[in-house]
């Protein structure tokens, strides 16, 4: 089994039927009165959810937020296993894609076209035109505040 199979295979069955939903993102109204996944989740409280199963908590971050924050994460030329993945259709941080590196060429995500979490490679975003860039990968360096 791959590294990114074993990682995948760590996941409880939960987080595999989670749906799609826009509005519940870090720190929504919504998220706060109802903090299950259960209910739904965008991208970012999704790979957050995932990494807090794995003991590493994020803050409550947008894309934008995310891509530059120097408190909790730290930019990282490649990507390794549970590393955060920024995906947009242009360079621009604001709106990014959010999804978590499981390692080999697979990333785990949840985005409105496939409705339930997924697993893509590079290629496969790329082929999107609103995930075409890879505007990079951040490692998570201290617990923030999940």
């Amino acid at each position: 089994m791959s590294g990114a199979a074993e990682l995948l295979a760590r996941l409880p069955e939960r987080f595999w039927s989670v749906p799609y939903k826009g509005s519940r993102f870090p720190g929504a109204a919504d998220v706060l009165a109802r903090p299950a996944l259960r209910f739904g989740a965008n991208c970012q409280l999704f790979a957050y959810a995932v990494l807090g199963h794995f003991g590493i908590g994020v803050p409550p971050l947008r894309s934008s937020e995310l891509w530059h924050d120097t408190a909790a994460t730290v930019h990282v030329p490649a990507p390794g296993p549970l590393d955060l993945v920024l995906f947009n259709g242009d360079d621009d941080p604001y709106g990014a894609h959010v999804g978590v590196w499981a390692g080999g060429d697979a990333v785990l995500h949840l985005c409105t076209e496939a409705g339930r979490p997924a697993v893509w490679t590079r290629a496969e975003f790329a082929r999107r035109a609103r995930y075409r860039v890879l505007l990079g990968a951040k490692r998570v360096v201290r617990d923030g505040p999940n």
